[in-house]
């Protein structure tokens, strides 16, 4: 894409579309369309066409920073010190943080079969990012390489994501702080499990 689209706010620039996307997907989930996007941005579907050719492509740029802003704002909430304890406390913020944002459930109800194949799904882009994002989390525990300096470490992602999946993607649960609270301490109790070997021992 062109860099004049890329700075300055008007209605052509990357971060005023995908701002639009992120505020439309919010109540509108993955039903948001290209018209309903070009007609919020001020631009033309012509212009969105030729820069991202489908609103699936918006979509998940969309998402994507969405789950970015999701580890931000727990890392403002709930910073991450680097122990099992830091980590653990700030991925359940990061679980909670998704469980709760509005396009968590606009998502839900506008693509069941796409929202509940996001339990399962084991490659794409956004999993991608989150296990990276989570890999960053965990170099702590191992200073000298993180994941890749870990065989067992290195492991930890994956399955930290398998565990967060039933917490976060659960929007029918906000609201109801029994099962919020249910969820929440599930996932942190098989996060310390996962997490056991790098935390200190008991004295």
């Amino acid at each position: 894409m062109s860099s004049r689209f890329s700075y300055g706010h008007n209605p052509y620039s990357t971060g005023h579309v995908i701002s639009t996307v992120r505020a439309l997907m919010r109540t509108g989930g993955l039903d948001v369309s290209l018209t309903a996007i070009a007609r919020g941005c001020g631009t033309t579907r012509a212009f969105l066409y030729s820069n991202w050719k489908t609103a699936s492509a918006l979509h998940l740029r969309a998402l994507r920073a969405e789950l970015a802003q999701a580890f931000v704002t727990a890392q403002r909430t709930c910073p991450s010190d680097g122990t099992v304890a830091g980590i653990t406390a700030h991925l359940t913020e990061v679980v909670r943080t998704v469980r709760r944002h509005p396009t968590t459930a606009a998502v839900a109800r506008s693509s069941p079969e796409v929202f509940s194949a996001a339990y399962t799904a084991a490659t794409g882009p956004l999993t991608q990012d989150v296990v990276e994002r989570i890999g960053d989390l965990l170099h702590p525990l191992h200073p000298h390489g993180g994941v890749w300096g870990d065989s067992e470490l290195g492991s930890r992602p994956w399955k930290i994501l398998w565990i967060a999946r039933p917490a976060a993607l659960c929007p029918d649960a906000v609201g109801d702080r029994c099962r919020e609270d249910t969820l929440d301490n599930a996932f942190a109790e098989l996060l310390r499990d996962l997490l056991a070997p790098w935390a200190p021992a008991p004295r």
